[in-house]
């Protein structure tokens, strides 16, 4: 049986419903993220399954018991805010006590549980400090530890990476999945930013206008988009629209305005179905010279460049006027055959490079 199952559940604010009919579940011990743009529902969820909201339809369900009466406070759910909810007048190791002394555990078992949750944070030297002291990340651990320290059947994480620097972030990021692994909560997490949700997550939800779009691991939900919305919305990607020429089992051959693609897997579909097919730019390559295929490959001139470091990214005008965005690794210090502005370049990618999408 899942710990958690979200059973058909509606939120409404007047005419705008916020919740479309979502059912899910999530198992003991998973990190599952609930993912989407702003107004997509899933921060109202998110309070519906703390209990700070209710549902107007629907069942929210924790280990098989119905929520429905049962108060925030008396739910084994804990929540940690991005603005971390840290009591101003309290030290760290009193913060991260409060849920222990609010549960009527002993002063023995508080200054144990309370110690072991300061060295799971690495933050045992902090004990003694308040939040004004702190820097963002360790306020942010602070809040990690007083989520955890009395073990709760579900911690619920709503944006709590959001208020961080990129590099901070990155490093807490790996410090939610070792804390995740070592303590065996379930975590469910709320976020906008599809990185953080793929570099984290067990499952992730897409969340679309109060629905799941499409709900998977995230190598099947990044390389294998069901709909333009989860195809655009997770990473970059160049949607092309075209119509299908050739329709057979193994293959299909599509014409786009600029190339066509030669697919190696089928689709469910016919001849002449209008189709968009979805192209990451780390999948296409760049070379000089014409490739020999006479599919899957388009001329185009470098209009823009951008420089990452390890990687770069150049968007090419096509003949139609289309825009193709092509990331390429930085694998060498200089190269002589460096693509610049106003080249002409061929791009060309692989038969399964592809994925083609019917809505």
């Amino acid at each position: 049986m899942a710990l958690l199952e979200i059973r058909n559940v509606t939120r409404r604010f007047g005419d705008f419903v916020a919740v479309d009919d979502v059912s899910f579940a999530v198992d003991a011990g998973e990190f599952f993220t609930l993912l989407g743009p702003s107004g997509c529902g899933k921060t109202t969820l998110l309070r519906m399954i703390a209990g700070f909201d209710l549902p107007d339809d629907g069942a929210i369900v924790l280990d098989g018991v119905d929520l429905k009466d049962t108060p925030p406070e008396k739910r084994p759910i804990h929540t940690v805010f991005q603005s971390y909810a840290l009591f101003p007048h309290m030290t760290v190791a009193q913060n991260i006590a409060f849920p222990l002394k609010m549960a009527g555990r002993s002063e023995s078992e508080i200054r144990a549980k309370v110690q072991e949750s300061l060295e799971q944070v690495k933050l045992a030297e902090k004990a003694g400090q308040f939040p004004h002291e702190l820097s963002g990340g360790q306020k942010q651990r602070v809040a990690l530890a007083r989520g955890l320290v009395n073990r709760p059947r579900l911690l619920l994480l709503d944006e709590p990476l959001g208020a961080l620097d990129a590099k901070l972030r990155e490093q807490m990021q790996f410090e939610l999945i070792r804390l995740q692994r070592e303590v065996g909560v379930t975590f469910v997490f709320v976020t906008h930013a599809q990185s953080e949700a793929l570099a984290l997550s067990h499952r992730i939800a897409v969340m679309n206008k109060g629905r799941i779009e499409q709900m998977d691991e995230p190598a099947r939900i990044y390389g294998n988009p069901r709909n333009r919305f989860v195809a655009d919305f997770i990473g970059n990607v160049n949607l092309l629209d075209g119509l299908v020429e050739v329709d057979e089992p193994d293959h299909v051959i599509i014409g786009c305005a600029d190339c066509k693609h030669f697919v190696g897997h089928g689709i469910s579909g016919n001849e002449g179905m209008r189709v968009t097919v979805a192209l990451r730019p780390e999948k296409i390559h760049l070379s000089r010279k014409q490739p020999e295929d006479s599919y899957n490959n388009v001329r185009g001139i470098i209009k823009e460049l951008s420089y990452f470091g390890s990687f770069s990214v150049y968007h090419l005008e096509l003949a139609s006027g289309a825009r193709l965005k092509v990331s390429q690794a930085n694998l060498q210090r200089h190269r002589d055959d460096e693509f610049t502005w106003g080249d002409q370049v061929w791009a060309h990618w692989s038969r399964m490079a592809h994925v083609v999408l019917t809505q």
